[in-house]
């Protein structure tokens, strides 16, 4: 009997108020698919640089006859043979931090150049003997670049220890910025779902306050008068809780069946990860709804 009257005042209330539980239901809806979407950035950008940082390598290049004029490193020419191969021999005395060490030749490294720049107007007037060669190191754990660094920069017939994992950062930078810009929005709105949820249970108490008060005329306890309203801000968290995790779902399918096609380069998280948000969203919207209509009744129960 007492949950039929719970259930049947739940749904007048929400009748009652039916704009300001759209509105409801909309904020709590958008700011919880920010929040969802915000998460799966984070897991997405780990993602990548797990991917990413697992096949990056670092170049130690070598000096062409082409830089003596442009580089004071090179001045004394091209890179012998013998400096080519007292590189590689201490590469092979740095493991187990150094995995594999690949030589790329002047013409591997001129056809990898071309296929990367097939418009370069560059290609007439350059040839293969102004790439420079270089060993392509694969390091056991990426972020200890510095230390291939300090031990081959400078070295004669060396020109440069470059680290690819910095062409990365600037990715991943703009990937954490958008999931920082995504946090920002996601509180902003999750404080205006709070207000509505406040001013919504407040309108609804202020409604039925001569039910309530008969109600605590009669006896009843502060928690079976405050149930209905609770269960109202949390129903409609649900509600915009659900709706956050079809946006989420929507999201996930635009990304796999049309993304992933366009943009091969990255791997993308799968179901799974959205699957394991949606629950610690429904948890949250309620959990936030009830709790602010529990501390909004206090204060109108002392009426």
């Amino acid at each position: 009997m007492r949950l039929q009257f719970v259930l049947s005042e739940i749904g007048i209330g929400l009748r009652r108020n039916l704009t300001m539980t759209i509105a409801v239901i909309v904020s709590v809806a958008l700011s919880l698919a920010l929040a969802g979407g915000s998460l799966l950035v984070r897991d997405q950008v780990n993602s990548m640089k797990g991917y990413w940082y697992d096949k990056v390598e670092v170049s130690i290049s070598f000096c062409t006859k082409f830089d003596m004029a442009a580089s004071a490193q090179c001045a004394s020419g091209a890179a012998t043979d013998e400096q080519v191969e007292s590189v590689k021999a201490k590469l092979d005395t740095m493991k187990p931090l150094v995995e594999k060490a690949t030589l790329e030749s002047s013409s591997e490294a001129y056809k990898h150049w071309k296929e990367s720049n097939p418009d370069n107007p560059l290609l007439a007037a350059v040839g293969p003997e102004a790439m420079p060669q270089s060993w392509r190191v694969k390091l056991s754990d990426p972020t200890k670049y510095d230390v291939i660094q300090s031990a081959f920069a400078g070295k004669p017939g060396v020109k440069s220890v470059d680290d690819q994992r910095r062409i990365l950062e600037n990715l991943f930078g703009l990937l954490n910025g958008l999931q920082t810009a995504a946090f920002v929005i996601m509180v902003l709105m999750l404080f205006v779902a709070l207000l509505l949820i406040v001013n919504t249970v407040r309108v609804s108490a202020f409604s039925r306050r001569r039910e309530t008060g008969i109600m605590r005329l009669v006896g009843a306890s502060n928690f079976y008068v405050q149930m209905p309203f609770i269960a109202e801000a949390a129903v409609s968290a649900l509600l915009g809780a659900v709706m956050a995790s079809g946006l989420l779902l929507l999201g996930h399918f635009f990304v796999q069946h049309w993304l992933a096609k366009r943009v091969l380069f990255i791997q993308f998280i799968g179901l799974s990860s959205v699957l394991t948000v949606i629950p610690l969203l429904v948890v949250v919207g309620m959990v936030m709804a009830g709790i602010a209509a529990f501390f909004t009744l206090r204060k109108y129960l002392k009426v």
